[in-house]
């Protein structure tokens, strides 16, 4: 679950995909307040990982019940996936832990490659 758009007792919206493996994920359910709460609800029930990101909620709320997700909305699909792949039930901050590690690394590399280039230009 992520921390970022959490807000104490108020689902706003909520909207549960189906992937089964063939296609794009589907939409199978959608609401908004007491509706979004039991769908949260009945997914922490079913041992159903959440997620929360109310701009993708609402952006996903857009589409129809049955529809799969749209191509531009792959890659923050994509991202949920893997944060739920290396979800720890027993240590729920492991994943937002890696995230953060590899953004981190990822700065560093950007820096170094910078570095040399920006020392070699001032040699010059």
């Amino acid at each position: 679950m992520s921390k970022r758009d959490q807000t104490p007792g108020a689902a706003g919206r909520a909207v549960a995909l189906r992937y089964d493996g063939s296609g794009a994920p589907v939409v199978v359910a959608s609401g908004m307040g007491y509706l979004a709460e039991k769908i949260v609800e009945v997914a922490a029930e079913n041992g159903v990982p959440v997620y929360e990101d109310s701009s993708l909620a609402t952006m996903l709320s857009q589409l129809s019940l049955g529809q799969e997700i749209p191509d531009s909305l792959y890659r923050a699909i994509v991202e949920i996936y893997v944060y739920f792949l290396n979800f720890d039930p027993n240590d729920p901050d492991k994943a937002r832990r890696e995230r953060e590690e590899l953004d981190a690394q990822a700065r560093a590399a950007a820096q170094t490659a910078v570095k040399p280039a920006a020392a070699k230009k001032g040699g010059a």
